[in-house]
């Protein structure tokens, strides 16, 4: 399983959960602006994320969810994040 970055993200892009990934899964980062400044919010890398949930408690707008406990208003999210790395 990933983790998912949902719908409270949007607008907010605060990078406090690239800070703590060890696995460097989630983009854009304030280091490339140009994918950084037009992105609406910021995405994990389903293939590259760990699962470790570092990210979770960093989130100051409870962003992130455990695919598994991802309200189901926003599954759609799953596939937004996935395709944000194709």
């Amino acid at each position: 399983m990933t983790h998912i970055i949902a719908e409270p993200c949007i607008g907010t892009k605060d990078t406090a959960c690239v800070d703590v990934c060890p696995v460097d899964c989630i983009h854009p980062t304030k280091d490339a602006p140009a994918d950084y400044e037009p992105a609406e919010m910021l995405y994990i890398d389903p293939e590259t994320c760990i699962d470790c949930g570092l990210c979770v408690d960093e989130c100051p707008v409870q962003a992130i969810f455990p695919e598994e406990d991802l309200p189901e208003e926003w599954t759609k999210y799953i596939q937004i994040n996935a395709d944000y790395f194709e």
